[in-house]
């Protein structure tokens, strides 16, 4: 599989389980189907990024960097701008899975994924 679509596999997957993860809280019980369908577009994008970089540099600490950066910054997007009903932001809830679903992203594209074939012309 390719590094580009390894990543987007991979970033929809733990984007879903994430977005599962809130029925933990409560408070947010009514805004499931909203947030599993964010937590898992947020996933695509950061999959398919991370995997496009490591299919065009090649580096694990980069590409683990790139994803962690990525991650954390469509994270914090979120977090910042959905407060609960009282005004409070989940920076810690939202933030830390983003960005931790960004790294393992960046590890598995480098460590599974495959590099592009390249056509030979005759």
């Amino acid at each position: 599989m390719s590094k580009t679509l390894l990543g987007l596999v991979l970033g929809a997957a733990l984007g879903l389980i994430d977005g599962f993860s809130a029925f933990m809280y409560p408070g947010v019980r009514a805004m499931m189907v909203s947030i599993i369908i964010g937590s898992t577009f947020k996933g695509l994008i950061t999959g398919f990024a991370t995997g496009y970089f490591q299919s065009k540099l090649r580096s694990l600490p980069l590409g683990i960097l790139f994803g962690l950066a990525v991650g954390f910054a469509l994270s914090y997007a979120v977090a910042a701008t959905s407060p609960d009903p009282e005004g409070r932001h989940y920076y810690s809830e939202i933030v830390l899975p983003g960005s931790a679903l960004g790294a393992i992203v960046g590890y598995a594209t480098y460590k599974f994924g495959r590099m592009p074939q390249r056509r030979e012309t005759a």
